[in-house]
């Protein structure tokens, strides 16, 4: 596949993306929420079916086997693959961020030896950043140690939400490295450790808004040793190697939220136009004709906050204040719009039934992973007061 696709033929790849995710992976959904073995045997038919259909890691690098999508165009696409919670896990695109930081901050040798079964699915990257005892909204807080004994590093934490590390090869542990004396950005360091390093302890999976088990889990670190050639990126620099994942990925989770909300949307106009209540469908009420008419703006408007981040960002502008604009608007339009298909819905709203239960779910997360939404309006409140000209329709 190349690398650069002309528009008709993104065009093409979002409606056989489409066609996948609503057709095989959608109608999936009751048995993958379980989270079995057979939940776990119908994903890898789903990926294998993903592979064959040409629609597997479309926007990992071209260099390393994958697609190769430009951003820009895998931001479109990421829109559709988010229509199922499940979309990621079925086409590949979970690992995205991660391969892409490895091949920017990464070793020759440590792409050539985590990349390619990444790449496969033969299993998923994790990234050990947020920890209980440390307010996740100020990663200078961060506690866990790494020392250097040698030549191997000794890694001393606690981490917790630590998202798939039951499933990963290794993780991405952020730890302080450096003197307090100095900076307090450049005390902290990205350390790759594969999960089966002694010391390295999954404590629990963490009970998370109905889901136990979850796939966010705790994580004890004790004396786990690693080669100082496991460092990622510089030595003092894991903020730079987190915000090249973290930049791209707000926008990723900008345009999968856009496919709930739109999913949610038409579930929601399908109902008001088929349940009948007192003497008329809700499709004739007022206040549904207000539920459609918000939720279509809200919708429209976070596509284009975050299409508009992603072509700043796609420039090489600096796009943090569109990036934190996406972030606390698209996940309070998220929330809104599968709240409102929810009223719409009743008391079969609440159910699992349909998908909106586990959607609602989903969307109270949005306002807190990556950075909750009050970190993101100060830090964009600050930019903006510090220069009013930077808002991004000036």
């Amino acid at each position: 596949m190349t690398v650069n696709h002309p528009e008709d033929a993104i065009a093409d790849l979002c409606a056989r993306m489409r066609a996948f995710i609503d057709d095989e992976v959608i109608p999936a959904e009751p048995v993958l929420a379980k989270e079995d073995a057979a939940a776990h045997e119908l994903l890898g038919q789903l990926r294998s079916r993903a592979k064959e259909l040409g629609l597997w890691a479309l926007g990992h690098p071209a260099d390393v086997g994958g697609g190769g999508v430009p951003f820009l165009d895998f931001v479109y696409l990421n829109e559709v693959i988010g229509r199922s919670e499940f979309g990621q896990l079925a086409v590949g695109s979970v690992s995205m961020q991660d391969t892409i930081m490895l091949h920017k901050h990464g070793t020759d040798e440590q792409k050539r030896r985590w990349i390619p079964p990444i790449l496969s699915g033969e299993f998923l990257p994790s990234v050990g950043l947020t920890e209980p005892d440390a307010a996740g909204s100020d990663p200078t807080l961060i506690e866990t140690r790494a020392e250097l004994d040698g030549d191997t590093w000794v890694i001393n934490g606690h981490k917790w939400f630590t998202t798939g590390v039951a499933h990963a090869g290794y993780c991405t542990v952020f730890a302080r490295t450096e003197p307090e004396s100095t900076p307090r950005h450049s005390r902290i360091s990205a350390i790759i450790v594969p999960t089966d390093t002694p010391g390295f302890e999954i404590v629990r999976s963490i009970p998370t808004m109905g889901h136990d088990p979850s796939d966010h889990y705790e994580v004890l670190l004790t004396d786990v040793r690693v080669p100082a050639a496991n460092l990622l990126g510089e030595r003092g620099k894991g903020f730079v190697v987190a915000q090249d994942r973290l930049g791209p990925g707000r926008i990723f989770h900008g345009m999968r939220w856009l496919g709930q909300a739109q999913r949610a949307y038409e579930l929601m106009c399908e109902r008001a136009n088929t349940r009948y209540v007192h003497g008329s469908l809700l499709a004739e009420k007022g206040e549904i004709h207000r539920y459609i008419a918000e939720s279509a703006a809200q919708i429209h408007a976070a596509r284009l906050m975050t299409l508009d981040a992603a072509r700043t960002m796609d420039s090489g502008a600096d796009a943090r204040i569109q990036i934190g604009l996406v972030k606390f608007w698209g996940a309070r339009m998220l929330h809104d719009v599968v709240d409102r298909a929810i009223q719409v819905h009743g008391a079969l709203g609440l159910t699992s039934d349909t998908p909106l239960e586990r959607m609602y779910r989903q969307a109270r997360y949005a306002r807190i992973y990556d950075g909750p939404d009050e970190v993101h309006r100060m830090s964009t409140a600050r930019r903006l007061l510090r220069d009013p000209g930077a808002a991004p329709w000036l």
